[in-house]
């Protein structure tokens, strides 16, 4: 699949596809999907018509999707056109979502962008996208270094070896420690699971998430969807369902997804972030420069907005690294810029009520001599929570009367004060200060 051009009206509230803008306060956003490595060339073209089109500012969202920003109703078809004519590959149905490196890496057990590939050609077949809510989404972690334990996801394939061969263990609704365990499946019976799984779903209604139907009966009607392709069986078996997700027969070498990894053709691939998701289209179209000077021959994204530039040789990677410092760009994995995480805000998103990415900067800037690596601010304009789901450290809300700040919880929970936007960055060391003590304490 390749992005498209403009075909439906404008709408809010979904998630805003190419094809379909949803309006916030800096005018019309759209969202793209990538599939794989996107060509230097084709990268610069796409900063090129977010500049012409838009308002120059481009995201790398948690969940590794590019978003453009600054459309309008004039504008929005012509920025898609362009897109469309780069024929960068993107996934416009079902969200499936591999591996950074998937299908290139060094380390994995199994292909997850080809079995991803399959899965989508089966899905578009069954006309599954029509009949599911926008935000259905399933991951295929094949094992590689760089893992999607953190995204959420309705199903999650995970590759383990077993006696020489691959298998995928099914899990549903949640990331990797929360989903709940199905099965196991052989690679050949992946698709045909998947597509089962999420016709259970779609039956129920568009509204729904697996979670909504594990809650209401349970994983039953999931379980016997695809009894028949199991070859072991649910939760009990592995005695730890959530560590049996992850058996490669040794030990997984996790990484960052900031910094240098090994490729299956002995090049290398670096991993820089995207200062609270964000950049403009001039230092990335310099970022691309620096790219192919460094003779890298294209970019992935990846989730916790990150940017992957490919085919490094050891000896180039250095200048690259460098080049993206210079920019402003993360290359540094405990960078404090990646303990706060920020929606767009005020005024820029038309719900917020604080300017979130102006106050990132300032918070990331006092805490850095007090984190300690676990400490994640989350800063979100408005209840929504759009920038973050899960729990953090300390959770900021922007509301009409200033700012809810949420200990150890999200946007859903009580907060424990509300404190004005002013005094904001003061009291969040307050509270970093007050959380040291009582670890050091016991």
């Amino acid at each position: 699949m390749t992005a498209r051009a403009m075909a439906t009206p404008v709408r809010r509230g979904v998630c805003p596809a190419l094809s379909a803008p949803m309006s916030t306060g800096d005018g019309l956003l759209v969202r793209l999907h990538p599939i794989g490595t996107i060509p230097l060339a084709a990268f610069a073209a796409l900063c090129g018509a977010a500049r012409r089109h838009g308002n120059g500012v481009i995201e790398i969202t948690s969940r590794g999707s590019i978003q453009v920003r600054g459309l309008d109703d004039g504008s929005a078809p012509q920025f898609a056109a362009d897109i469309a004519a780069l024929d960068i590959a993107a996934d416009d149905g079902v969200p499936v979502l591999c591996n950074p490196l998937a299908g290139i890496d060094a380390e994995e057990i199994l292909d997850a962008a080809a079995l991803a590939a399959e899965l989508r050609q089966a899905l578009v077949r069954a006309a599954l996208a029509t009949r599911l809510g926008a935000k259905v989404s399933v991951t295929i972690d094949g094992g590689g270094a760089l893992d999607l334990a953190r995204l959420t996801a309705d199903v999650r394939l995970s590759a383990q070896g077993e006696n020489g061969a691959a298998r995928l263990r099914i899990a549903i609704g949640g990331d990797e420690a929360g989903a709940i365990p199905v099965g196991v499946v052989t690679r050949p019976a992946a698709v045909g699971a998947t597509t089962r799984l999420l016709e259970v779903l779609a039956r129920r209604g568009a509204d729904m998430r697996v979670r909504d139907v594990v809650d209401a009966e349970g994983i039953a009607p999931f379980h016997s969807a695809i009894s028949d392709l199991l070859t072991s069986a649910h939760s009990g078996e592995s005695g730890n369902p959530v560590l049996g997700c992850r058996v490669r027969g040794d030990e997984r070498n996790e990484q960052d997804a900031i910094g240098t990894h090994r490729l299956r053709d002995g090049a290398l691939a670096c991993g820089i972030g995207l200062a609270f998701g964000h950049g403009d289209t001039t230092s990335l179209a310099r970022l691309v420069d620096a790219a192919g000077a460094a003779g890298a021959s294209g970019l992935r994204t990846a989730p916790e907005r990150t940017l992957l530039a490919i085919g490094f040789a050891p000896q180039t990677a250095p200048d690259f690294i460098a080049a993206a410092a210079r920019l402003g760009f993360i290359v540094r994995a405990d960078d404090p810029r990646r303990h706060v995480v920020a929606c767009a805000g005020a005024p820029i998103c038309a719900s917020a009520h604080i300017a979130s990415r102006a106050l990132a900067p300032l918070i990331a800037t006092q805490l850095a001599p007090r984190r300690d690596g676990t400490f994640t601010v989350h800063i979100s304009g408005c209840a929504k929570g759009c920038a973050h789901a899960a729990p953090a450290a300390l959770t900021v809300v922007g509301t009409p009367d200033g700012c809810a700040v949420v200990a150890g919880g999200s946007v859903r929970d009580a907060p424990y004060a509300l404190v004005p936007t002013g005094d904001l960055p003061e009291a969040i060391v307050r509270f970093a200060r007050q959380r040291k003590q009582e670890a050091a304490h016991g």
